[in-house]
């Protein structure tokens, strides 16, 4: 089964980014994050999202 919410240290690893670029993506509000008590999770979905939408972005220009 494929996993549905990533850690931070996950996502950023997936972005080939540290993990401060990752914090800031996210308290920008560009990367949307889920709460699990006092931790914070992103949805595979919502980093897939983001991804698209920088190449989106990249092929605009």
């Amino acid at each position: 089964m494929e996993r549905t919410l990533l850690t931070i240290k996950e996502t950023a690893e997936r972005l080939a980014i540290s993990r401060s670029k990752t914090y800031l993506l996210i308290a920008s509000g560009e990367l949307p994050t889920v709460a699990i008590g006092r931790s914070r999770r992103v949805l595979v979905r919502a980093l897939e999202d983001f991804v698209r939408k920088l190449e989106d972005d990249a092929s605009q220009q």
